[in-house]
């Protein structure tokens, strides 16, 4: 079994509603996101993904929510823009993305701060 992982970064604020603590107030962070890719095939010149591809479906995402306030960028103008939420979130359009292929997307990451982090795998 292979795993491809890629990481990626972006900057934006969010706060998380109904909290009751400081995450309540608007908040910046540099969020980290890490996908990772299990194959257990080869394509025919020995890859498992190609790592630019998956960073340009990842960077296609991540960039709706590059330098904005994540509590107005659908759909966390309704859901509210946890970790958790934004991890599922980026796992279904990366999944949408990815189509059908021998890969399978296993995990999605995200990063708050260099401590704290949440991972996403159905």
């Amino acid at each position: 079994m292979f795993e491809v992982s890629v990481k990626q970064h972006f900057d934006a604020a969010h706060y998380l509603r109904d909290y009751n603590g400081k995450c309540e107030v608007l908040h910046g962070h540099r969020f980290e996101v890490v996908v990772n890719l299990k194959c257990e095939v080869l394509n025919d010149i020995g890859l498992a993904y190609d790592f630019t591809e998956l960073k340009k479906h990842l960077n296609d995402i991540l960039d709706n929510y590059d330098h904005t306030c994540i509590n107005e960028v659908a759909p966390f103008d309704k859901l509210n823009a946890s970790s958790e939420n934004m991890a599922v979130s980026i796992y279904e359009q990366l999944k949408q993305k990815l189509g059908e292929f021998a890969t399978t997307l296993s995990s999605v990451q995200v990063w708050e701060s260099p401590t704290s982090c949440v991972t996403y795998s159905p």
